[in-house]
C-alpha cells in the first residue's frame, strides 16, 4: 500500500448525474465544493447544447476550465512582473535616499 494513500479520505460526490468516490488528501468539503462547481458547469453547458452527450459536455467543461487556468497564469505572471518592477524601484529609491 502506498504510504501517502493512508492520509487520503474517501469523498463521495455526484457530477453530471454520475456518482464518484474520490480519494482526497485535502478537506472533504473542498473536494465536494470543487465537484459541485464542475457539476454546475457541466449542467450549464448541457442546457445550452442539443443532445448533451456526456463526453462532449465533459470536453467542453475541460476546455472552459483550461481557459480559466491559462488566464489566471497570465494574471499571475503579470502580477509577478509588476511586483519585481516595484521592488526594483523601491530598491533604487532606497539607494538614492541612503
Amino acid at each position: 500500500m502506498d504510504p501517502s494513500s493512508a492520509d487520503k479520505k474517501l469523498v463521495r460526490v455526484t457530477i453530471f448525474q454520475q456518482p464518484y468516490t474520490l480519494r482526497s488528501s485535502g478537506e472533504p468539503g473542498e473536494t465536494e465544493s470543487l465537484a459541485q462547481a464542475v457539476d454546475t458547469l457541466m449542467n450549464q453547458i448541457a442546457s445550452r447544447s442539443s443532445g448533451a452527450d456526456p463526453t462532449r459536455v465533459a470536453v467542453l467543461a475541460c476546455l472552459h476550465l483550461a481557459d480559466q487556468v491559462r488566464q489566471l497564469e497570465r494574471d499571475y505572471e503579470s502580477l509577478c512582473s509588476r511586483i519585481a518592477s516595484l521592488d526594483a524601484r523601491i530598491e533604487e529609491s532606497l539607494k538614492i535616499d541612503g
